[in-house]
């Protein structure tokens, strides 16, 4: 029945796609792709690599991050495969979104499925985004005020970060009216460059913190706990957050369908994802073990804004401003492919609808250029978007639990289980060859870490919550 599905479906999507073909104009290259992997990998994650290696010791914290970056690769050289359909070099019709991918190779049901765990892993990265940037915010006025009152001053701005949050939803609300992807490369550049540059000032300040300490903290089995339960609790978690800073396979093929061509989309994306990859992989271990190793048992949660690092507090103020400009790019990046879903399903749900077609036009005060397009239909439902994950941001603002559910949730199916069930299809691979047996081990020893995270991590939430 999937089959048979997947083979309707394939009819009626070529035209749509050849109709997408005709209208979006394709200039992208490895460089265009590096730098937008790099702002969809590269944001919240990356903050709680310290705490998260400080978890597991010095042995387990590194290796762990090496093995993610390795299966992110391998999901990645497998998933851009599927970019071109029937065949992987020469298929007619361009699949530019993870969904559509599912649908043609595994059919309805998988769709189904996968559609859910995309849109909480979209949605999911929003509300983290909302979090952290809110956090950065409020890091950025305690930091001033430790440096006029001294390290012990009450410093609390309140009781939480609700008013920041509303002024971030509010931001990405104007934000949210880029057109699509094809119109973000300046924002992902500007995004790319700030997050190079904080995560350059974070691994500096704990070069520094070890320098001025001449010694390097930590041990092999990492931070202790109150007792064997709640370490392991804490390991669990620290995975989940690790599984949450690698994967970008849910904005693979939109990252994708920017490339021009020749050479064949795939291989450029290879290529890119192979040199996103190792630089991510490089500042993910640089962060990881450096504020490890700066802070020991005492490592925060989130290495720029736990206020292990007070002086020089103007680095640690700019340090977190750029968190905040490269969270409201990053936010766009994973927000988009929501937005363009939601508006191809109104579009051919109400083909007629005139409130869904009309644009108006209008030009900006002051401002040079040609006039600003605007779509009653986008403005609404982008907007409810951003009100909906700033709320939930509001209701549960925690940062390492938060991004420890999101990891477990996400990681196995996205990055591992369809891309490995979509490769067997699509390369044939028999039954219980050892191609075969090496993607199913792989699959089901992920399956088995990504339980073992989510029920550690939402141990960890609910107990916040409480």
């Amino acid at each position: 029945m999937d089959n048979k599905e997947a083979n309707e479906s394939r009819v009626i999507r070529s035209t749509q796609l050849q109709l997408h073909d005709s209208v979006s104009a394709r200039t992208g290259t490895l460089w265009t792709a590096v730098t937008h992997i790099i702002t969809g990998v590269i944001g919240a994650g990356v903050l709680s690599l310290a705490w998260a290696t400080a978890e597991l010791g010095w042995i387990a914290g590194p290796a762990t991050l090496i093995v993610f970056a390795g299966v992110t690769l391998l999901s990645v050289f497998l998933l851009s495969d599927c970019y071109r359909f029937p065949d992987p070099d020469n298929g007619p019709l361009r699949l530019n979104s993870y969904s559509q991918a599912v649908k043609l190779h595994l059919g309805k049901k998988n769709e189904i499925v996968c559609g859910i765990v995309v849109y909480i892993a979209l949605i999911g990265t929003g509300i983290a985004y909302t979090i952290v940037t809110a956090t950065c915010i409020r890091a950025i006025m305690k930091s001033n005020c430790y440096h006029r009152g001294g390290h012990k001053a009450k410093c609390s701005f309140g009781d939480n970060n609700n008013y920041f949050m509303l002024l971030f939803g509010l931001v990405q609300i104007f934000m949210s009216q880029i057109p699509n992807f094809h119109n973000m490369i300046w924002l992902s550049l500007v995004a790319a460059i700030m997050s190079f540059t904080y995560s350059f000032i974070g691994i500096g300040l704990s070069l520094a913190q070890i320098i001025e300490k001449q010694k390097v903290e930590g041990s092999i089995r990492g931070s202790p706990a109150e007792n064997r339960g709640a370490k392991v609790w804490l390991v669990f978690q620290a995975i989940g957050n690790i599984a949450f800073s690698y994967p970008f396979s849910i904005i693979l093929l939109e990252i994708q369908d920017t490339l021009k061509s020749p050479p064949a989309e795939k291989q450029t994306m290879k290529k890119a994802s192979m040199v996103a990859v190792s630089i991510t992989t490089l500042f993910f271990l640089c962060c990881g073990c450096l504020g490890y190793a700066a802070f020991g048992d005492l490592t925060p949660g989130n290495l720029l804004t736990g206020f292990g690092f007070y002086e020089p507090f103007w680095l640690v103020d700019f340090a977190n401003a750029c968190i905040v400009v490269h969270l409201v790019g990053g936010y766009q990046v994973y927000s988009q492919p929501i937005f363009a879903a939601m508006e191809r399903w109104l579009i051919e749900k109400y083909p007629q609808n005139k409130f869904l077609a009309r644009f108006y036009s209008f030009k900006l005060p002051l401002l040079g250029g040609g006039p600003v397009r605007l779509n009653p239909m986008k403005m609404c439902l982008r907007t409810m978007y951003v009100v909906m994950t700033t709320g939930v941001a509001i209701v549960f603002p925690y940062f390492n639990e938060v991004l420890g559910v999101l990891g477990a949730i996400t990681f196995w199916p996205l990055a591992v289980y369809f891309p490995v069930e979509m490769c067997i299809l699509q390369k044939k691979i028999r039954v219980w060859t050892r191609p075969w047996l090496i993607l199913r081990v792989l699959s089901f020893v992920f399956l088995l870490v990504s339980l073992s995270s989510l029920v550690g991590s939402i141990y960890g939430l609910v107990g916040a919550k409480l």
